[in-house]
C-alpha cells in the first residue's frame, strides 16, 4: 500500500526558467569574455572552465526541477523514486533565518548519515544534514517543514 501524499514540494515553470536561466547566461557571458577579450592563457583556461561548469549545473538543475518532493507519513522522497529521508531517522529540523538551509527551505538533521546526493534547486544531501529548498515557492517548504514537524511531534509523542 502506497502512503497517502502529505506535502509536495516543487519548481514553478517561471521560478524554474528564471533559475535555469540565469546560470545559462552566466555560462556563456563567462566563455564570452574568455574568448572575446582573451586574459593570460591560465586565466583564460580557468574563465572557460567556470563557463561550462555553469552550463552544466543548468543543464542538472534543468532536469532536477521536472521532479518534486513528496512527503509521507515515512518518508521524505523525490518524486524520481530516491527516498530522501525516513521521517523515524529525522533528528531536528531548522527553518531559521540564520540557519545554512536553502533559499525559501528548511534543514533536517538526520540520525544517520546518508550518501551524499544534490537536485540542484531542490535539495541537498552531505552526511546526516539535509536542505530542502532552492527555486521552490516558499509556502510549499513552510507547509511541509510544518507538516514534517508534526510528524515528529507525533512519533515522539509530544
Amino acid at each position: 500500500m502506497q502512503d497517502e501524499i502529505l506535502a509536495v514540494v516543487e519548481a514553478s515553470a517561471p521560478r524554474r526558467w528564471i533559475g535555469v536561466g540565469m546560470l545559462v547566461t552566466v555560462g556563456v557571458l563567462v566563455i564570452y569574455v574568455a574568448l572575446a577579450t582573451p586574459p593570460a592563457l591560465g586565466w583564460q583556461v580557468f574563465l572557460i572552465v567556470m563557463g561550462i561548469l555553469a552550463l552544466w549545473l543548468a543543464q542538472r538543475m534543468y532536469q532536477a526541477t521536472a521532479h518534486r518532493i513528496e512527503l509521507t507519513t515515512t518518508e521524505l522522497r523525490s518524486s524520481a523514486g530516491v527516498v530522501i529521508a525516513q521521517v523515524t531517522d529525522v533528528e531536528a529540523m531548522d527553518r531559521g533565518v540564520f540557519a545554512f538551509k536553502p533559499s525559501n527551505g528548511f534543514l533536517i538533521r538526520t540520525r544517520t548519515a546518508g550518501e551524499g546526493a544534490w537536485a540542484p534547486g531542490l535539495w541537498w544531501r552531505l552526511g546526516r544534514r539535509i536542505g530542502v529548498g532552492g527555486v521552490t515557492a516558499a509556502a510549499q517548504t513552510k507547509f511541509m517543514s510544518e507538516t514534517l514537524a508534526a510528524l515528529m511531534a507525533e512519533r515522539d509523542g509530544v
